[in-house]
């Protein structure tokens, strides 16, 4: 990868003896070096996000909620889950008014360290056995705190790659962030295996599950620290300032740009829908209804993931020759014609379930792998930073947030079929924004 463009440097960057201004001897930065640290942050941060997800499964249902029964108490570990989602938002608000006042190093800092602090906490929650229902409100806390967190760990660095991709290369460009996703989701789902097949029942549910929320505080420890040096470093400051790649105000983002912010929180959602139905949803369904150890299927889930990581880079190549808008749309396509018959599959056995799995998530990749490129790029350059991140908060929620409730709801009252429902609505909404995207650029 090459040298992205960069501002000249004033005199004010040289030192006060004249020398070469600050990271002159590194030379400019690269898209190789700002791939890599995106990578990092999106890894660290979906990491995180797994680790919940699978404990919300495993764990939280009989260790919050042991008055209800199996499928009850998972709802309700569910219905907690999605606080986070609902949370985002806001953090976003806060934390771009932080971001304008004191910068986005300080934003991230505070951003990341709330979320590994409401994290490592979640790790030493007593369960409803020692605390009653005092402990399912600290447990929704903490999943407040972490959501809150996660709308402030936008630093700007996909958007930063995407305005230094070459003309034929966007879609490749676009896709590498998204490959946090999975990265995330293998090491999470191969930790939890380790853990499941090595200790008693009894002793991961008091115990065992704690220690994958340790290993997240420590992750985003060190992601905090790699993370701090690329956002930090002169030449990425120079790189903000060139392109006017800085955070406006939340509101004045929606006055002007509230059609895209629309179009682009729904543009993902066959994507962003069938994220939750290949990672948590079955994990849950398996768990709940089958006699199979967790143990077996984290791993095929594991395996699967590796196929979405390899979907996600096929999705950067398909995207650069037949556009990112047709990718997308034809994911979508292809999402919805999956939602018609492929959940019936968890129910079918071993290989009804890698079939699904394995499916699932080679879609998912495809369209996941484009899904933060198609409608962005639409933003004035100094309106991306803060309408980016409005979209992706806003597509999470609707897309993904509630995805893992709804399925297994329907799924537990009408059949695995019944699921599919949720997964169309979504593709139908990517089908529908896309088409909107395109007839608003017509007569903009």
């Amino acid at each position: 990868m090459t040298a992205l463009p960069i501002a000249p440097q004033t005199a004010s960057a040289q030192d006060a003896h004249g020398g070469a201004p600050h990271g002159g001897a590194h030379g400019p930065v690269t898209s190789g070096e700002l791939a890599i640290g995106v990578i990092i942050g999106r890894t660290s941060e979906f990491f995180d996000f797994f680790v919940y997800a699978i404990a919300s499964v495993l764990v939280f249902p009989k260790f919050f909620f042991p008055e209800f029964d199996p499928l009850t108490g998972t709802l309700w570990s569910f219905a907690i889950f999605a606080l986070a989602f609902l949370a985002r938002p806001f953090g976003t608000v806060a934390f771009t008014a932080l971001d304008r006042l004191y910068g986005r190093t300080t934003k991230l800092t505070v951003a990341l360290f709330l979320l590994g602090g409401s994290t490592a906490a979640i790790a030493f929650l007593p369960g409803h056995a020692t605390l009653g229902n005092d402990a399912v409100w600290l447990l929704a806390l903490l999943r407040l705190g972490q959501g809150f967190a996660q709308g402030g760990t936008w630093e700007g660095l996909p958007s930063l790659l995407a305005l230094g991709a070459p003309e034929n290369r966007r879609g490749w460009y676009a896709m590498i962030p998204q490959l946090g996703a999975p990265l995330g989701l293998i090491v999470a789902s191969l930790l939890f295996a380790f853990f499941t097949a090595s200790l008693p029942a009894a002793d991961f549910l008091e115990w065992g599950w704690r220690f994958p929320f340790f290993v997240a505080f420590a992750i985003n420890v060190v992601a905090l620290f790699a993370r701090l040096q690329m956002v930090g470093s002169h030449d990425v400051e120079e790189l903000f300032a060139s392109t006017a790649l800085q955070p406006e105000p939340v509101l004045a983002t929606l006055r002007a740009e509230w059609r895209t912010v629309v179009i682009g929180a729904f543009a993902p959602l066959a994507s962003f829908a069938l994220f939750h139905m290949v990672t948590v949803f079955p994990l849950s369904w398996v768990f709940l209804f089958t006699s199979e150890e967790p143990t077996r299927f984290l791993v095929i889930e594991a395996a699967s993931g590796a196929l979405g990581v390899a979907a996600i880079v096929a999705s950067g190549l398909l995207a650069d020759r037949f556009g990112r808008r047709t990718v997308l749309a034809g994911s979508a396509a292809a999402i919805a014609a999956f939602s018609g018959f492929a959940p019936q599959f968890l129910g079918l056995g071993e290989a009804g379930q890698i079939a699904f799995m394995t499916t699932g998530f080679i879609l998912l990749g495809l369209g996941f792998g484009q899904a933060s490129g198609s409608v962005s790029s639409s933003f004035p350059i100094h309106r991306r930073y803060t309408g980016s991140a409005l979209t992706s908060d806003l597509a999470w929620l609707f897309g993904a947030g509630f995805a893992p409730l709804v399925a297994l709801w329907l799924s537990a009252s009408f059949g695995l079929i019944a699921s599919g429902g949720y997964l169309l609505s979504g593709a139908l909404a990517t089908l529908l924004a896309l088409w909107l995207n395109r007839e608003l650029g017509r007569t903009g």
